[in-house]
């Protein structure tokens, strides 16, 4: 108790707090991209469901993993050498979880521009199928981002309380920005096709990661702002020429 009274009165310490408090949300919007799209994918009664489990299990991995920091260290450790580069743990599980990201968002769009015929399945199997192989889909990644965002709590500070207040309020951030992100998602085809872009940004980051090129998530996210900024953009210009067009129907009746 003594630790904890020490920890809220130290002014270094609510520093420490509210940057890895952004820091932590900044990481979790790649985990939130993923959980949309997948979860949109799903018929519409088991999407909140299935949003609520992966982020659930998201902030359940994430305290695992902070209750074995000393583990979680140990993961940045060299364990194998192919061809004189070197490979810890963590490049092995970064490198595994943007191959399945690139091939997860190649998948996506392919099956957006192409959709594949159905099926012999009854509609229950495949919802049933679907729900499962999505929280399946999900857990692994949670289980990739979960790795990077408390390496990074790690890094950023020694206090064990500072880093679950942070884990915890970020995936609380997750979990309100969930539903109304999904929604917006689902309502704009067009962002679709640009969120599965950012996956595969996303995805050959991890990788370049594993390789042990270290990529600035500034540029990342920056790349990010500015498509998303284009796109809205767009969006405005589409709906001005609706209206348009509105207003011209009406006027020719």
């Amino acid at each position: 108790m003594e630790y904890l009274l020490q920890l809220a009165a130290s002014p270094t310490a609510w520093i420490a707090l509210a940057t890895l408090v952004v820091m932590e949300i900044v990481l979790g919007i790649d985990n939130l991209i993923f959980i949309s799209i997948l979860t949109n994918k799903l018929p519409e009664q088991h999407r909140a469901k299935a949003r609520r489990i992966g982020i659930g299990m998201a902030l359940i991995l994430r305290l695992a993993l902070l209750s074995t920091i000393a583990f979680i260290v140990q993961l940045t450790e060299p364990v194998i050498d192919v061809f004189g580069q070197v490979f810890s743990w963590k490049d092995m599980i970064l490198i595994a979880g943007g191959l399945f990201l690139l091939w997860k968002a190649t998948t996506e769009i392919h099956h957006s521009m192409d959709p594949a015929s159905q099926d012999g399945k009854s509609e229950t199997a495949g919802v049933s199928l679907g729900f499962a192989a999505a929280i399946g889909q999900i857990l692994m990644l949670d289980m990739v981002f979960s790795i990077d965002s408390i390496i990074t709590a790690v890094g950023m500070t020694e206090h064990l309380p500072i880093m679950i207040i942070a884990v915890v309020v970020s995936v609380l951030v997750m979990l309100l920005a969930a539903e109304p992100l999904a929604k917006f998602i689902n309502d704009n085809p067009t962002v679709v096709m640009l969120a599965l872009g950012f996956l595969i940004m996303i995805g050959m980051t991890l990788i370049a990661e594993g390789f042990g090129a270290h990529v600035p998530k500034g540029y990342v996210y920056a790349a990010m702002t500015f498509s998303a900024a284009i796109e809205g953009l767009n969006m405005l210009a589409r709906r001005a020429r609706q209206k348009r067009a509105a207003a011209e129907a009406e006027v020719q009746a």
